[in-house]
């Protein structure tokens, strides 16, 4: 088989029911006609543009999806409801010396969108603000009475809150209360009620028209300043000021942006390929070191955003110091963020290991879960750290291809969740109407992650009613876990000069993922287990040709290592995963990075 993908058809191509890792194998369908005028206009190889005519992007917009450009998309957007208000009230702050504070959540997207609120208030010549991000362990998610009272004891009359407040209702009344004044950016999902506040800028609210509500809250926020420096240069403002430079800022937003795991689509996908060049020419000196700490020395992608820099920085919040990524990423100081960014490696590492604890207890739950759900995950345990249960859902519904709720309970009987969802079930409107009905203390989230607080004697009344939502939507039979596969090659058809077109599709992330390859009928010639873990194999094709190296990371101590490692040695096997170049002393070569396997015995 040559590097032609195969075209689809109605019946499948794939000759097994399911995969060694209990999936079922789809193959992308696609318009042969798209993907032929996608070669001739664009001059891509034909992989590439049956993949992009599978996915869905006009043909008018393949040159602006190849070469994403922040004017093509910012030149007619309408701005936000509420940027008027928080500009003037910024504006008149700044002029009149009072004090702001940054009231952001405990994640990456809360600290880079504080980070970038900081910087501007900073360039603009405003050093009287401080960064407030609450503690998860003590706090929870959001504002709350006991933090704003302190704010306002501290002497600020304006507080800006990121990431967080959509459904504040009670904090931003007693904000009121006490004469703080209350501007909210976030993107998280609303109610057809508002809090309290000057202004809530929110693509998700239901008076917008949806267009935006991709964005993560940093996008937000980002859109945001835009607006803002709009407004002051029909002010005087910049007669005394210089303008800041928000493009060098965009850096940050790409951080927040992948992190957030909001879709790589139209803005955010621009906004992520500027960033990434800004970030290579570490500008940022607290986004430097962390890259450093990280042993990044290559020009930053997607990934190193999404599995590298994100993970440590989210480490603060989880198991650390919450405030320390909004620190590092307004850090001026060389040596300073070199400190915090190595703090910060440290939680991540003590983070994986409480993870691992946390994940074999869930799973051990999951095993003697309930048969009454039959679409859902949901797993409690006491005391579980509450920086990880995010994290442990994650990965409970990677393995189930369930919508997944993990809660840890204290002392009181309270119980704090976080909820991570799959492709067609909205999370975050799940967990609202939960809460309108009064299963839950307080819940909110988007359409892939929720946060809510429970009473532990409602949780399962919580996730039976999570469960018939789902049921009335997708039916009763559980939701069968299932492989996307964009392409199918032979393993001769891997090669340096596909996976040098393929990265036409950069930077992937949600909505935009790396595309997933199937190489069919394939034969192992050698497996190697490398530091114990990790598998190396070298595959050839149905005749032994070729000589293709794949790697299954982590795989050695897996079902599906396993398998390979006993049963497919020698044998026809399927393989599916993303190809990529491997470099090594000047040398190039194509590498499989394996997601699964099948038999084609």
């Amino acid at each position: 088989m040559s590097e032609t993908a195969s075209q689809p058809s109605d019946s499948s191509p794939f000759n097994f029911a399911e995969s060694f890792s209990g999936k079922k194998w789809v193959l992308s369908p696609y318009n042969e006609r798209k993907a032929e005028t996608i070669v001739q206009r664009h001059g891509l190889g034909t992989v590439v543009a049956q993949i992009l005519a599978a996915r869905d992007i006009e043909i008018s917009d393949i040159g602006a999806f190849l070469e994403p450009r922040l004017k093509y998309y910012l030149s007619n957007l309408s701005p936000l409801k509420g940027t008027d208000e928080a500009a003037k009230r910024i504006e008149r702050a700044i002029r009149s010396g009072e004090k702001i504070c940054i009231f952001g959540d405990y994640d990456v997207d809360g600290a880079t969108s504080s980070a970038l609120m900081s910087r501007f208030l900073t360039t603009l010549g405003h050093t009287k603000h401080s960064i407030y991000i609450p503690d998860r362990m003590t706090e929870g998610y959001g504002p709350n009475n006991d933090a704003l009272q302190s704010i306002k004891d501290e002497g600020a009359s304006l507080v800006i809150m990121l990431d967080c407040g959509t459904t504040a209702f009670e904090p931003a009344e007693f904000a009121h209360t006490i004469g703080l004044d209350v501007l909210i950016i976030d993107h998280h999902a609303a109610e057809p009620k508002l809090p309290k506040a000057l202004a809530v800028i929110n693509p998700n609210r239901m008076d917008e028209d949806g267009s935006l509500g991709h964005l993560a809250a940093c996008g937000v926020t980002f859109l945001t300043l835009i607006e803002i420096v709009k407004y002051l240069r029909t002010t005087d403002f910049f007669n005394s000021h210089a303008e800041p430079d928000l493009m060098g800022l965009l850096d940050i937003v790409a951080l927040g942006t992948v992190a957030d795991v909001v879709p790589l689509k139209t803005l955010n996908r621009a906004i992520v390929a500027q960033g990434l060049k800004i970030m290579a020419k570490r500008h940022n000196i607290g986004i430097t070191a962390l890259l450093d700490v990280a042993d990044v020395t290559s020009a930053p992608q997607g990934f190193h955003l999404g599995f590298v820099l994100g993970p440590r920085i989210n480490a603060g919040g989880r198991v650390g110091d919450a405030s320390l990524g909004a620190k590092l990423l307004t850090e001026t100081n060389p040596i300073k963020a070199q400190e915090i960014a190595t703090i910060l490696d440290n939680h991540n590492d003590d983070r994986k290991d409480i993870e691992k604890q946390t994940l074999e207890q869930a799973l051990h739950l999951m095993e003697e879960q309930s048969a009454e759900l039959n679409h859902l995950v949901c797993v409690a345990g006491d005391n579980w750290h509450p920086g990880v249960i995010g994290i442990v859902a994650a990965r409970l519904k990677e393995r189930t291809n369930r919508p997944t709720f993990v809660i840890t309970i204290d002392e009181d009987g309270i119980g704090k969740g976080s909820g991570r969802s799959v492709n067609g079930v909205d999370m975050g409107a799940l967990v609202i109407a939960a809460r309108q009905n009064g299963l839950l203390i307080a819940g909110g989230g988007h359409k892939m992650a929720a946060g809510l607080t429970v009473e532990k004697d409602r949780i399962l009344e919580f996730a039976k009613f999570v469960d018939e939502h789902i049921s009335k939507k997708h039916g009763s039979e559980p939701l069968k876990p299932e492989l996307p596969i964009d392409a199918i090659l032979s393993a001769q058809g891997a090669t340096v000069e596909l996976a040098q077109t393929l990265s036409a599709m950069e930077p992937f992330g949600q909505g935009n993922p790396e595309p997933r390859l199937a190489l069919m009928d394939c034969r192992i010639l050698k497996v190697d287990v490398l530091k114990d873990v990790h598998l190396r194999l070298i595959v050839g094709d149905a005749m032994r040709n070729g000589s293709l190296t794949v790697m299954a990371w982590k795989a050695a101590d897996t079902p599906l290592g396993k398998t390979l490692m006993k049963d497919c040695f020698n044998r026809p096997v399927h393989l599916a995963g993303t190809l990529q170049i491997n470099e090594w002393r000047g040398r190039k070569s194509a590498q499989f990075i394996l997601s699964d396997a099948a038999p084609a015995w």
